[in-house]
């Protein structure tokens, strides 16, 4: 064993560390004994055991990349990490909770899940992408991997929708990565992906079809364009009552109140109060948490819009009605 001559000081060992994590096979080149790497992971040392034969070089709680870099060096430099850790690392947002570590390993590869580290071996290895030193399963594979380890349809319909909306991936390319792929636990994304390939575009817009139906108002449609008397674009409801003008809106945090979706939102409010037509807003967890109120709501806006002349605006419609 190679015995370094230079002071092992924790900051001389983190130069031949990644972000702090290394493997007890370097140290032990670098002049570290296995016993005295393992004692000063005790209580009261200095550094942390994260995974098998690694550690990290502090006692500090382990970052989200700290805990990738030791999942990657126990599959030997061979993993690619996919689910919930590289949708956040793609900069999705609706990503499920920080702390697991997913990653492929070919399948020759025998290497067990251990604390938070998931390892899934696979025939064939996906294609990747490095992003910020990271290889990364592609956006499809990645948030599949993901959302086929839930049970709440809620989550899983906000992490496809983001990913589509942020334009990682298209809706053809998550249903044909879904198809590709193992079966278990598909069936939530498959009722999420029906929903979007029919343009569903935001998480509660299948609970608004249905609370419409129980208000008992004329019907609906979605994502009909709506021109006012000059023929200029007004906008483009999530839902749109023809014989009343009434569009109503779901205006999700997630989705509509980014500081330019919310200029956006606020000019789209502009030009329906310039055009005449009578909107109602209403935010997505109301459609969950207090349906009979939106009900109220809806109907008070559609006996306001009926007791006024109905404006000049005109539609061009899909066949799609609520």
């Amino acid at each position: 064993m190679y015995l370094s001559k230079t002071p092992l000081t924790d900051s001389y060992l983190r130069q031949h560390s990644r972000h702090g994590v290394i493997r007890v096979a370097s140290l032990e080149k670098l002049g570290v004994t296995q016993s005295t790497a393992y004692r000063r992971c005790q209580p009261g040392g200095r550094w942390t055991h994260l995974l098998p034969g690694i550690v990290l070089l502090s006692k500090e709680q382990p970052t989200a990349r700290q805990r990738v870099e030791a999942s990657l060096m126990l599959t030997g430099g061979r993993g690619v990490v996919s689910g919930f850790e590289a949708a956040r690392r793609y900069g999705l947002r609706q990503a499920g909770p920080h702390g697991t570590v997913h990653v492929l390993i070919p399948q020759q590869r025998k290497v067990r899940s251990v604390k938070f580290a998931i390892f899934e071996r696979t025939i064939v290895m996906p294609d990747h992408r490095i992003v910020e030193g990271v290889p990364l399963a592609t956006p499809a594979r990645a948030v599949l991997d993901g959302v086929r380890r839930i049970r709440d349809l809620d989550p899983v319909r906000a992490l496809l929708i983001e990913t589509v909306e942020a334009g990682l991936c298209t809706v053809d390319e998550l249903s044909a990565e879904l198809e590709s792929g193992s079966r278990r636990g598909t069936a939530l994304p498959r009722a999420v992906l029906r929903e979007l390939a029919a343009e569903v575009k935001s998480v509660p817009e299948a609970a608004a079809l249905a609370i419409w139906k129980r208000a008992g108002l004329p019907p609906a449609e979605r994502n009909v364009r709506i021109l006012d008397a000059s023929g200029n674009y007004v906008g483009k409801p999530d839902s749109w009552c023809d014989e009343l003008a009434l569009a109503w809106e779901i205006d999700s945090y997630a989705f509509h109140f980014g500081r330019d979706a919310y200029r956006k939102t606020l000019h789209r409010n502009n030009r329906y109060a310039a055009a005449g037509i009578v909107v109602v807003q209403t935010l997505p967890s109301r459609i969950r948490d207090e349906p009979d109120k939106v009900i109220a709501e809806l109907r008070a806006a559609a006996e306001a819009a009926a007791r006024r002349p109905r404006p000049a605006v005109s539609v061009v419609r899909t066949d799609r009605a609520a």
